[in-house]
């Protein structure tokens, strides 16, 4: 199987060459390098344009990672594409253990991702969705016990560092741009799982991460709180209201108490231009599903260590 590596960078001078040194080091070597620079002004598309074997797609502005990410996969011709972060270092033997995990029917590969500076945290095991419309991360700032270490299934990847079957993501429209990015990559496994897709994890495969590291300024909680509403909206049935509605009110609650509740306001009106938009798209997404979404999304609690998922 043909396999890319396409890495979407903004302003990641502080990164880049960690990374790009962590992918020329694989064991198995990519059949094409490319980075989708959004209008970085830090000099780092330069940097990697200098390096052998590694292509620079410029977009001339920040268009989010899901533009990103889009492009890239449109740019590269083989069969499996890996996603990573400017701010990811890949374990030498990462690709070639992804690449081994993406069997028949695998839309798309989770690793195991840990905290940069201490390997000995987890940042991601691979992501579950709640019918609350909330993504957790598995094991995240959770030790790396050995409780994350058996391959298996889960619900998506986090796009920090992830493998996708081509044809699968292209077959369901790749990822939504108008998400930007966070949760880009949440409603990307949901289509895909919907298709009829699986995700699998590979805890063998491990990538260091820094965390937020390459967003640059954006906040992460306004685009979690704005596209977690999207998300809900495009997919969700209207019998699950309920518990979005409880999770709304709870992360109100506690954004009021964290003095951020304005903030966490602008965020929720940001999401009402698209509302609607979303909406129209629920009953064709459904439609089409080969899987239904209660599959898709298992019941699970909404509250406690079990809210993780296994």
């Amino acid at each position: 199987m043909s396999v890319a590596v396409v890495i979407p960078n903004f302003d990641g001078a502080r990164w880049i060459d960690g990374c790009l040194d962590s992918v020329a080091a694989q064991t198995l070597a990519p059949d094409e390098v490319v980075v989708v620079d959004n209008g970085s002004t830090d000099g780092s598309a330069a940097r990697a344009a200098a390096r052998e074997g590694v292509r620079v797609l410029e977009l001339g502005r920040n268009r989010g990672f899901a533009a990103a990410a889009n492009r890239g996969i449109a740019a590269v011709r083989a069969e499996a594409v890996a996603l990573v972060n400017t701010d990811v270092v890949l374990a030498p033997d990462w690709l070639e253990r992804m690449t081994g995990a993406l069997e028949p029917g695998a839309g798309s590969v989770a690793g195991k991702m840990v905290d940069l500076e201490d390997p000995g945290v987890l940042y991601d095991a691979g992501d579950v969705l709640r019918r609350d419309g909330v993504c957790e991360q598995r094991g995240r700032f959770e030790s790396d016990d050995g409780r994350f270490d058996a391959p298996g299934d889960v619900f998506a990847a986090c796009a920090g560092a992830a493998l996708y079957r081509r044809d699968a993501v292209e077959g369901v429209g790749g990822f939504d741009e108008r998400l930007f990015l966070y949760l880009e990559d949440v409603d990307l496994g949901l289509r895909l799982r919907l298709a009829g897709w699986h995700c699998r994890y590979e805890p063998r495969a491990v990538a260091r991460h820094a965390g937020e590291g390459s967003a640059g300024p954006a906040s992460p909680a306004h685009w979690v709180q704005r596209n977690t509403l999207l998300l809900a909206a495009k997919a969700f049935p209207l019998r699950w209201a309920g518990p979005v509605l409880y999770r709304q009110a709870a992360w109100a609650w506690h954004a009021a108490r964290g003095r951020r509740l304005r903030a966490h306001l602008r965020a929720t009106a940001a999401a009402f231009p698209l509302l609607p938009a979303m909406a129209r798209e629920r009953r064709r997404l459904r439609s089409s599903a080969a899987v239904p979404i209660e599959e898709a999304v298992p019941a699970r609690p909404y509250r406690g260590r079990a809210a993780a998922g296994p």
